[in-house]
């Protein structure tokens, strides 16, 4: 960990994007070459102006380091930056790959052939069966899993996961991308999924560090890791004006597979994934529909 520690002082400087963190790596090769720069070398840099650069020299910022990896041992949760070999080579494709990953649990699933399952948080039981039923088959193909561990579909799938592996030790596992630190559980109804997650070999992980709370603007973020880390996604209810729709709209953009799972007409938890069906998304009623 104390070789990683300037990875974790970079995901730490605040303000600043993965995109503009990709050109610093580009340029200076490592978070260590940037960590030794002082203000009027960045000053120097196109784009970092001088609120940007007293946030990359923020003292604080740096005292903290050590904190962060005491608690980052002490419960088990690795950073895997972008240039490690165990990175998702999948994500690192996407056109703004997280410069680094937290992770609890796992790590040496991340590269395996994965499927996401997203939808509505106030799922209906139709959405819950069809989440888990998809999950478990899949699964039992020896696919992995990859959702957000919210409420609703999301739980589903991770649920239905972790039903094939108490049956066969052998099936696919599960990835919980979450849009927060990995210091707490998002929402903490959850944390005995979470657990059962990492108990049975699946991971949960973040690009955000320590402290990071479940904001709102956190989630679309996230949900390009979903789709990025995923060769397609299955929608499982999704309302008109719904985030899932967010996820949708970055696996088309990264070239991932869009599954839309048929919903009741009567449904306001429907009229999202029907309209994705009229506009040309593939139906998929049978995991054997996933290709």
């Amino acid at each position: 960990m104390e070789n990683k520690k300037y990875w974790i002082w970079f995901s730490l400087i605040k303000n600043l994007g993965s995109k503009r963190k990709q050109k610093l790596l580009e340029v200076y090769k490592s978070p260590e070459n940037i960590y030794k720069l002082n203000q009027k070398e960045l000053m120097l840099i196109p784009g970092i102006g001088n609120k940007i650069a007293k946030d990359i020299l923020d003292r604080q910022t740096r005292i903290n380091i050590d904190k962060h990896i005491k608690y980052l041992q002490k419960n088990n949760i690795d950073i895997l930056p972008i240039t490690a070999q165990g990175y998702p080579q999948l994500l690192k494709e996407i056109y703004d790959p997280p410069i680094c990953l937290y992770v609890k649990g796992n790590k040496e699933i991340l590269n395996n052939k994965s499927i996401a399952i997203v939808g509505c948080r106030d799922a209906t039981d139709y959405g819950k069966k069809a989440a888990k039923y998809f999950a478990y088959n899949l699964s039992n193909k020896k696919i992995n899993i990859i959702s957000g561990l919210a409420k609703g579909v999301d739980s589903y799938a991770h649920i239905g996961n972790l039903c094939a592996r108490n049956e066969d030790i052998r099936s696919g596992k599960t990835v919980a991308v979450v849009g927060n630190g990995l210091d707490r559980i998002y929402p903490k109804e959850n944390e005995y999924l979470a657990n059962k997650i990492i108990e049975n070999g699946g991971a949960i992980i973040s690009e955000y560090p320590l402290g990071t709370k479940p904001d709102k603007m956190n989630f679309p973020a996230r949900n390009r890791i979903i789709s990025g880390m995923s060769e397609g996604i299955i929608v499982v209810e999704a309302k008109e004006k719904s985030g899932t729709l967010i996820t949708v709209d970055f696996a088309l953009e990264q070239g991932r597979d869009v599954y839309v799972v048929p919903g009741n007409i009567n449904s306001i938890n429907s009229v999202g994934t029907n309209n994705l069906i009229k506009q040309g998304a593939k139906v998929v009623t049978s995991f054997l529909d996933i290709n």
